[in-house]
């Protein structure tokens, strides 16, 4: 009985249950929980689209995605199955006097010239001017549309981007003004009267900045810009030396005393022992001497394989939690850790290192007007000051900084102001031919000839 006895008493003890280890390990376990899980507050949340959680939905819209198209369901979540992401860097990118002008920050007054493809609505948003203001200006006036290449329009707005005026010269002796009144815009005509035109070439030589420089010259702000953006792919004007020289062919018309608008024919640049060429076409476009695009073109996606988009662009996301309007200023892609990150076009990286929420963060420059940042990756490939490729592999996709899932957040931004990166009107590099580019020839004999220093 006792020998009995003392074999189930081994044979409990075999199976005897270690509580306190089990205890432990749930304690570690809901502190490293509690530890790492973010807070809520100001994050935006994103519903992935094969996500089964119950959801409410308070938004959709759809998007082309390539060949198809994708519906993105800005959701609230009765479920944890939701990845949440914060992408304010700490870094940021401060402009400079060149970025002011081609902004129209130096004066509020931007002046433009139609060339292909452009409409007006298009034009303004990509100068951060009001949407509001867009909307009640080109809904009421439908003949706005018609705009023609080679016209000219120029506008003001107040230091909040809502548009105050703007101008369209028509022809010459045609001009539409359309002034704010209130919440409403009037068209007032005007015909001009002593109007007198004029070709000039001006010259100069770098001795501070290329801005001060032209400014001294007699080039107007205006005319500044418009060099810039026709040379942004060429030529880093941040880096021209001192001797380096500028010549610039230009009509300029004027009402009486006023000018009223100016045209650039063409311009040459001289930095060390190249020249640049910038020569405008009958299209309102730039090329080069021979007729080639200086425009460069850009991938549409940052990666080698189209992903699912698992947050869409929305500048006016209201946030599922907090119900405060948070910005999503990019578009997210669901990819494992680990995936190739691309450079969508040639550029400088400005930006490579881990930022705060953003977590490790490349930014990248691209001419003058564009720039792309990529975040919440696992690594960096590249380093500030690099100069990348289209299609170089700058990083390789993850989770850090505030991510609670793998994805890359990519932004897409033109004249500082983040747009939607899977519509917004990107530069296309196509050079002249045919009959198009026997006449932009003749034309360059012509405007060559007077770029002289």
């Amino acid at each position: 009985m006792v020998r009995q006895i003392k074999s189930l008493n081994i044979e409990k003890n075999k199976f005897k249950i270690p509580y306190f280890s089990i205890l432990g390990s749930l304690v570690i376990i809901i502190l490293f929980i509690l530890l790492w899980r973010p807070l809520n507050f100001g994050r935006t949340v994103y519903v992935p689209l094969n996500s089964q959680a119950q959801t409410t939905v308070t938004d959709k819209s759809t998007i082309d995605v390539g060949e198809g198209r994708v519906e993105i369901a800005e959701a609230q979540s009765n479920s944890d199955n939701v990845t949440e992401s914060s992408d304010e860097p700490e870094d940021q990118i401060a402009p400079d006097e060149i970025d002011e002008i081609i902004d129209g920050k130096d004066n509020n007054t931007v002046q433009y010239t139609i060339s292909r493809g452009d409409t007006l609505h298009a034009i303004l948003l990509r100068y951060n001017v009001s949407k509001k203001d867009v909307f009640l200006l080109t809904n009421k006036y439908k003949q706005l549309a018609n705009l023609r290449i080679g016209q000219q329009i120029s506008w003001t707005t107040d230091d909040n981007h809502n548009l105050q005026n703007l101008t369209w010269a028509i022809s010459s002796n045609n001009i539409r003004v359309y002034e704010k009144s209130g919440d409403k815009f009037v068209e007032t005509s005007e015909t001009a009267e002593n109007v007198s035109q004029e070709n000039k070439v001006i010259t100069g030589v770098i001795k501070s900045s290329f801005v001060a420089d032209a400014r001294k010259s007699g080039l107007t702000s205006n005319e500044i810009g418009i060099i810039t953006r026709a040379l942004q792919w060429r030529l880093d004007f941040r880096k021209l030396q001192i001797g380096d020289k500028f010549s610039v062919v230009l009509t300029r018309e004027k009402h009486g005393d006023r000018l009223s608008k100016s045209q650039l024919l063409g311009v040459r640049f001289k930095n060390g022992t190249k020249d640049y060429y910038a020569i405008l076409a009958d299209d309102g476009k730039y090329y080069d001497v021979n007729g080639a695009s200086l425009s460069q073109s850009f991938f549409r996606y940052p990666l080698a394989k189209q992903a699912r988009v698992s947050s869409g662009f929305n500048p006016r996301r209201l946030h599922p939690v907090t119900k405060v309007v948070t910005p999503h200023n990019g578009v997210d892609f669901a990819v494992s850790r680990g995936t190739p990150v691309l450079s969508v076009g040639n550029g400088e990286v400005v930006i490579a290192k881990y930022s705060g929420s953003a977590g490790n963060y490349v930014a990248i420059r691209h001419g003058r007007q564009y720039m792309t940042t990529y975040m919440h990756l696992d690594k960096i490939l590249v380093k500030q000051g690099q100069q990348v490729k289209q299609g170089d592999k700058i990083g390789l996709s993850g989770n850090t900084g505030r991510s609670t899932g793998p994805h890359l957040h990519f932004e897409l931004h033109i004249n500082n102001k983040p747009v939607n990166p899977l519509t917004a009107s990107l530069p296309i590099n196509e050079g002249l031919t045919g009959k198009s580019k026997k006449a932009f020839l003749a034309k360059v004999k012509q405007i060559q000839s007077q770029l002289t220093f």
